[in-house]
């Protein structure tokens, strides 16, 4: 059962549940100030292969693997994954999960990819296309460098507005539960030109919010950026509490 509200947002009345994940991520975001929220991190950038786009590939599959570790469940037992990343034609997932030989949605929605797969697993889930399902999504930064910007043995100078993307991935498990935490509703967004001419200020292209900084480092900007992974830090308190309450 779904209901539509407007053009965009829906209301998924069987609520599917998250009942499992897994995250794996690179040495730098270990280091952080989100380290502990972690399952697993890697030290080398090459994750033991011959390169960066492979490692990638195999940041999904851990990932994969250690959510259905987590709550006792075989590749058989899943029905759909839907998976994306940032390379060329998504081949960081399709080589990543070829083996689990699950039925593959292929998605591309740059850094709302994530979101994007758990909204359609939840739709297969609440109408019942699928019993459980597979949201994953992946990123590097060595192979994002390749990709978008200059390979890293070019030496090129880096601007003070350049990103540095994540190295890492996440999965969940998407099915049905009970006391576990649910998508109730999801919004599809349109797309916004928000007049952004830097090509390597990615990040105020992407979100509204950081049009509002200065193009270069400030404390302002860095007081930003303390404030939004201190609200991270609240939502994900607020999640476990709300979590404990169903």
């Amino acid at each position: 059962m779904i209901k539509k509200i407007g053009k965009r947002t829906l209301i998924l009345e069987n609520k599917p549940a998250i009942i499992s994940y897994g995250s794996i991520v690179g040495k730098k975001e270990h280091e952080g100030p989100l380290s502990n929220e972690f399952d697993s991190y890697i030290e080398d950038s090459y994750f033991g292969e011959e390169s960066y786009e492979k490692a990638e590939s195999k940041l999904q599959t851990t990932a994969v693997e250690i959510a259905l570790k987590k709550v006792g469940l075989e590749k058989e037992d899943i029905d759909n994954i839907f998976a994306g990343d940032l390379l060329n034609q998504c081949i960081g997932s399709s080589f990543g999960l070829m083996d689990f030989k699950i039925p593959f949605i292929g998605l591309y929605g740059a850094c709302s990819t994530m979101a994007l797969s758990t909204a359609l697993a939840s739709l297969f889930v609440n109408c019942g296309a699928a019993q459980k399902a597979v949201a994953v999504t992946s990123s590097h930064f060595c192979s994002a460098e390749r990709q978008y910007r200059f390979p890293l043995n070019y030496g090129n100078q880096r601007t003070p507005t350049a990103q540095w993307t994540v190295t890492g991935s996440g999965a969940l498990i998407i099915g049905d539960g009970e006391n576990l935490p649910y998508i109730n509703a999801i919004i599809f967004g349109t797309i916004e030109d928000l007049g952004i001419k830097d090509a390597n200020n990615m990040g105020a292209a992407m979100a509204p919010d950081d049009v509002k900084i200065r193009p270069y480092p400030t404390n302002e900007g860095m007081v930003f950026f303390y404030t939004q992974i201190q609200y991270l830090r609240g939502f994900r308190a607020l999640f476990k509490v709300f979590q404990r309450s169903k």
